[in-house]
């Protein structure tokens, strides 16, 4: 492609205001320029979680930054996962309910799928991996929700397994952090938001402000017989042999999860 999109490019500032190729701010993470990435992940964007009572308070604007990514991403020809959470009985998001539905509309085809998970991390029991690996994917953009929980720990995940990872920082968000008698006030959502990407460390990279120009592309052609032989529009989670990764310290990058399937460069 003569032009990419950049998977910065639909991320709006916090006002919301159109910048130009000029206004686009460094990221604050490792690097400069952004790196390419050939896959864009749509986390937990769900009924519940932008639309309802539980919704964040930010939802309206994380659903038109990552529509917009969403756009970009499949006009550049970009893999494009929509995670979807299963929670458990009489949640929000049990599944089969309003609220666990996904809220942005699927195209389902060989270079979009949607992944059904049970944990906050994408990866853990889930083939997220093996389908960025067998579809050519050497790095990444995250959006969607809850900044804290499932964004973070899938993107922890992705840097511990050797995927760059670019977060748009308008296109992902957190409830207020209520407050706590001795301890704080309330934490508004969006200082929570940015604090959440600052325990990710600088190997993140947090991109501020939109350009026109693009950052996603399609990943490097591969031989069919390398893509999933089964449909991945719905694949479902499967039995993880291995232990759960041990914790991570905030700031700290965890080390290599056993779920990473990604063999170590």
């Amino acid at each position: 492609m003569a032009e990419t999109t950049r998977a910065a490019a639909a991320a709006g500032t916090s006002g919301g205001a159109a910048a130009t190729d000029s206004e686009v701010a460094p990221p604050t993470g490792a690097g400069s320029p952004l790196r390419p990435v050939e896959a864009l992940l749509l986390v937990d964007l769900q009924s519940a979680f932008v639309a309802g009572d539980e919704a964040v308070p930010d939802a309206a604007r994380v659903l038109d930054r990552s529509r917009a990514l969403l756009t970009r991403a499949r006009a550049a020809g970009a893999l494009v996962v929509h995670l979807q959470n299963d929670g458990e009985s009489g949640t929000v998001d049990e599944p089969h309910t309003p609220g666990w539905e996904l809220h942005l509309p699927v195209e389902t085809g060989p270079r979009e799928s949607v992944i059904r998970k049970t944990q906050d991390d994408g990866f853990e029991d889930a083939p997220l991996g093996a389908l960025l690996d067998d579809a050519g994917v050497k790095a990444l953009a995250l959006c969607g929700v809850p900044s804290e929980m499932c964004v973070s720990a899938t993107a922890r995940t992705a840097l511990a397994c050797d995927f760059p990872v670019v977060l748009p920082h308008d296109a992902h968000a957190i409830h207020d952090i209520p407050a706590a008698p001795g301890i704080s006030e309330r934490v508004p959502a969006a200082l929570s938001s940015r604090a959440a990407e600052w325990a990710l460390s600088d190997e993140i990279e947090i991109v501020a402000r939109p350009g026109r120009r693009g950052h996603l592309h399609r990943p490097p052609s591969r031989p069919v017989n390398r893509l999933p032989s089964r449909p991945v529009s719905h694949l479902r989670p499967g039995r993880c042999a291995v232990s759960p990764p041990a914790s991570w310290s905030v700031n700290l990058l965890p080390t290599r999860p056993a779920h990473c399937s990604r063999p170590e460069r």
